[in-house]
């Protein structure tokens, strides 16, 4: 067991960090938008690569690099675009008061651009696939299926808190403003997560 709570809390500990995937969900989780599958495929998509990485995936990652720079580059092109999508948000003069009652994107959206976030950031690849796969290498056997039991399980916790967690700050976005500065800020993160991208 103190495996799995080692991956648990290791799990946590790389994704508690406010990205661009960690935004786009804090922002449908406050509109209460698709909230389920957001965190759904968030999360599964975070235990497919955590599961790859304990299966020891990261030596293929490092054996083709390409998959890193195909991930790099797709992936801050769309940063980049939906930055100035949450920049022309914030710009706008009209807001809407109530989060909960704008018109949700349609799902199928909704689904596409939450694998974007999932899988279109090389940084997803080196916490999960490599970090973590390289740290179970220290565990054998059931021990190391503990392990990613317990980091997976550290993925669903947090994404389904955050999204659902959102709701808790709802009161706080029923003003424009707070809108507009939640929608500058991502567009800021959107922008600098790119920036680093392309430096890298």
């Amino acid at each position: 067991m103190e495996s799995a709570l080692s991956g648990f809390l290791l799990s946590l500990s790389l994704i508690l960090a406010i990205g661009p995937q960690n935004a786009f969900v804090l922002k449908q989780g406050l509109k209460k938008h698709h909230v389920f599958w957001v965190c759904l495929i968030c999360s599964l998509s975070d235990g497919v690569l955590i599961a790859l990485g304990v299966a020891g995936f990261g030596a293929l990652v490092d054996a083709f690099p390409a998959i890193e720079v195909v991930a790099r580059y797709g992936g801050a092109l769309f940063l980049i675009g939906y930055g100035i999508k949450s920049f022309i948000s914030a710009f706008r003069t009209r807001h809407h008061l109530d989060p909960a009652g704008e018109l949700p994107e349609t799902l199928t959206k909704t689904v596409l651009t939450c694998l974007a976030f999932s899988w279109l950031n090389p940084h997803v690849y080196l916490d999960t696939v490599v970090l973590l796969g390289s740290i179970a290498t220290q565990y054998d056997g059931m021990s190391r299926l503990h392990f990613g039991v317990g980091a997976v399980s550290g993925s669903f916790v947090f994404f389904f808190s955050l999204g659902y967690g959102a709701r808790f700050l709802a009161p706080l976005f029923h003003r424009p403003s707070a809108w507009k500065v939640l929608d500058f800020v991502i567009g800021l993160i959107m922008f600098s997560i790119a920036a680093s991208l392309l430096r890298s």
